[in-house]
């Protein structure tokens, strides 16, 4: 009977996967359709919502996307209407994406983090992320869902569930993590439900997604895409990010949303040329002459990924770049409680601004609301982890508090200062590289998500740049190699991760597979 059951399923899977003509299909390709007359954004736009009906709602069930632009298809006519009279408005006219349930849209659809407690809120204009993709001419498909407020309600919460949205499930294999917290991102641009998806991150959110779902996810540095309608975690480290199937689509993606905001101070320290540099071509055979540092840990990765790790410094080394092997990061497991103590300082602070902004409609004033609310619905919200989080965060003091201060300085002295310019000016580094997380471990919803390692933080509490590449596979399971820079060499690093993933090759579409097949 299993074995039936078995053979049925993987027929679903295969008739589904053979009817869909746009399977890993790049940005450029199908700009190329559109211009050649061949395909037109409102065709395109309605198979993927086919595509996220026959692999998201019913097949596998991915329960990747929380819900569905009604517009989407009129807003693709429009789109079409305008190439048609002679106007494109650049690489994404017409090219469908999701984009991540904590980003601020001010149309039919709703921005809560996947929380029950945001359901029905009113926000009074876009986020500049979803405002900028729509001047880029993309069409908004819809919301995806993604660990409960981005994995900052719980200490260790299950990667990909919210309350509002459920579990999302991994592609490769449907009993294993997504990872977080821009689940349901990863797996959507995984399993082809749109051209490119956005995520957010303050600490791995875009990159381990990516890379335990066989993706390309970019983490700018913090103030190259404005925060300004995203429901924050910490201004020190909060950005948004595209997480697409090639590094040419996500740059694409990410010079459509990078630029100046005057309602994120931030954005006002992007260097002069900079939107320039991400705007204009990748160039080939960035690696040739470019300094590599390779930082092999301690992020507790499996030992089994260290030859894997040899195998591809050679493949670096093989396209011409010069390769330290290994670069040792001081500071690396001796941050204590600083990042912690940041990130729930500024997480009360910001979440308190964000909920009581002018314009926004919504019960929901303060965190202290939000707790309340989960409590009143912990059968709903709270069924397999609690709210520490948000509880330590509500003892926090205000952002002038010597504490937060001291831990802030403390951040930035360990993961700048001492830790990564340390490293990339002893050697004249161009960037470092590193496993990005190890192999998806099996989704937990009582015990979350833990034992794989990680190698985010550095980058992500220094507020540099990273990219993630598909580099590997273990047992049918894709795992990323991350290149970390200096602050703003954001197009320095795409050329780099460009010019690896033509050397690798290594990114494989995924399978649906029920689980991971161990012999």
């Amino acid at each position: 009977m299993k074995t039936r059951l078995l053979l049925l399923f993987c027929l679903m899977l295969a008739t589904a996967r053979a009817g869909f003509p746009y399977a890993e299909t790049t940005i450029d390709d199908l700009q190329a359709r559109m211009a050649a007359g061949k395909l037109t954004a409102r065709e395109l736009t309605a198979a993927y919502l086919q595509r996220i009906a026959e692999i998201d709602r019913a097949g596998p069930k991915l329960n990747a996307v929380i819900e569905l632009n009604p517009d989407a298809l009129a807003i693709a006519e429009q789109l079409d209407a305008e190439r048609k009279a002679g106007h494109v408005r650049g690489p994404l006219h017409g090219i469908p994406v999701l984009i991540k349930d904590n980003i601020d849209t001010a149309d039919q659809m709703q921005t809560t983090a996947g929380s029950l407690a945001l359901v029905g809120q009113k926000v009074p204009r876009d986020a500049h992320v979803a405002a900028r993709l729509r001047a880029a001419g993309a069409v908004i498909l819809g919301k995806t869902n993604c660990t409960e407020w981005a994995n900052y309600r719980a200490n260790n919460p299950s990667s990909g569930w919210s309350g509002r949205g459920g579990q999302t499930h991994n592609p490769y294999a449907l009993d294993r993590t997504p990872s977080g917290s821009s689940s349901g991102s990863g797996a959507a641009a995984s399993a082809n439900l749109c051209a490119a998806a956005i995520g957010t991150e303050t600490n791995g959110s875009i990159l381990s997604p990516s890379s335990a779902c066989g993706l390309v996810g970019f983490k700018p540095t913090v103030g190259l895409v404005s925060r300004a309608g995203i429901i924050p975690i910490a201004a020190s480290q909060d950005t948004a990010g595209p997480m697409t199937r090639t590094v040419r689509d996500a740059a694409f993606v990410l010079a459509a949303i990078a630029g100046a905001d005057e309602r994120d101070a931030a954005t006002q320290a992007i260097p002069a040329g900079l939107l320039e540099e991400l705007a204009a071509p990748l160039k080939p055979g960035a690696l040739r002459g470019a300094r590599i540092g390779v930082v092999r840990g301690p992020f507790g990765f499996h030992s089994r990924m260290d030859p894997v790790l040899t195998k591809l410094v050679e493949v670096l080394r093989a396209a011409g770049a010069a390769v330290v092997d290994p670069v040792k990061i001081d500071p690396l497991g001796k941050f204590g409680s600083a990042p912690g103590d940041v990130l729930s300082y500024e997480f009360k602070d910001g979440i308190n601004r964000y909920l009581a902004a002018p314009g926004r409609v919504t019960p929901m004033k303060t965190l202290a609301d939000l707790i309340a609310f989960n409590e009143a619905h912990r059968a709903e919200e709270m069924p397999y982890f609690a709210q520490e989080t948000f509880t330590t965060a509500q003892a926090r003091g205000p952002l002038t508090d010597q504490a937060y201060l001291d831990a802030k300085a403390t951040c930035r002295r360990l993961t700048r200062t001492e830790g990564l310019d340390a490293a990339l000016d002893a050697d004249k580094l161009d960037a470092l590289v590193m496993f990005t997380r190890g192999v998806a471990t099996l989704t937990d919803p009582l015990n979350g998500e833990g034992g794989s390692g990680s190698s985010s933080t550095l980058a992500a509490v220094a507020g540099y740049p990273s990219v993630t590449v598909p580099a590997a596979q273990f047992f049918g399971l894709p795992v990323g190699l991350s290149f970390v820079g200096r602050p703003w060499s954001d197009a320095k690093l795409l050329a780099l991760a460009a010019d690896f993933e033509a050397a690798t090759q290594a990114r494989r579409e995924p399978g649906f597979l029920p689980t991971v097949n161990l012999k």
